[in-house]
C-alpha cells in the first residue's frame, strides 16, 4: 500500500497561482501513475492532471488547459500540480492519487491509494 499527502492548498485571489505536491511513500515511485483529482461538496470527483511512464503528463477537464500543469520529481517521490491564473470555479479539495502502471486513466475506480485532499479556494 502506498502512502499518498497532498499539501500547498490554500486561498488565493482569481488569477493567482499555486502550487501542490503529492508525496508518495512505501513504493517504487516510478512505477505508480499518479493523477491529480478535484471534488466541490455534492458533486463526484474529476480527473485534472495525470503523469504516468506512458502518457507522460495530461490534462482531462478542458478548463484547465493551459493553465494548469503536472510535473513528477521521482527521486523525491513527489508529483506537483502548479495551477496558475486560477479561477473562483477551481475552488474544491484537491486529492492525489496513485495506480501502478503506466496509463493514466480517469476513473476514480482505478486508483487504489489516495490522499486526504488539500483545500483550494479562488475567491476576492
Amino acid at each position: 500500500q502506498v502512502q499518498v499527502v497532498e499539501s500547498g492548498g490554500g486561498v488565493v485571489q482569481p488569477g493567482g497561482s499555486l502550487t501542490l505536491s503529492c508525496t508518495a511513500s512505501g513504493t517504487v515511485f516510478k512505477a505508480y501513475t499518479m493523477n491529480w483529482y478535484r471534488q466541490v461538496a455534492g458533486n463526484e470527483r474529476e480527473a485534472v492532471s495525470c503523469n504516468s511512464g506512458y502518457d507522460g503528463s495530461k490534462n482531462f477537464p478542458q478548463s484547465v488547459q493551459g493553465r494548469f500543469a503536472i510535473s513528477r520529481d521521482n527521486a523525491k517521490n513527489t508529483v506537483y500540480l502548479q495551477m496558475n491564473s486560477l479561477k473562483p470555479e477551481d475552488t474544491g479539495v484537491y486529492y492525489c492519487a496513485a495506480s501502478v502502471g503506466y496509463v493514466c486513466y480517469d476513473l476514480p475506480r482505478f486508483y487504489e491509494d489516495w490522499g486526504q485532499g488539500t483545500q483550494v479556494t479562488v475567491s476576492s
